[in-house]
């Protein structure tokens, strides 16, 4: 039977971490109705999808196994 991580990999941390981040500078940039750091708390977010994502193709993710039939 294969091994699972649960998303435990380096690409999925990664992109957790940015996104957390880019969550708390855009709460931030809403309470001072700075826009423009929200906004860019918005674009943040999606680069850490981005991140997530380059690093999984680089091999830093989980691997997909095709399921087993017994």
């Amino acid at each position: 039977m294969t091994e699972a991580h649960h998303g435990n990999t380096v690409a999925a941390w990664t992109a957790v971490i940015i996104i957390l981040v880019a969550f708390l500078v855009g709460g931030v940039g809403v309470l001072l109705q700075n826009w423009f750091v929200f906004w860019a708390a918005v674009l943040l977010a999606l680069l850490g999808g981005v991140a997530g994502k380059v690093l999984q193709m680089m091999g830093y993710g989980q691997v997909a196994h095709p399921r087993q039939h017994s």
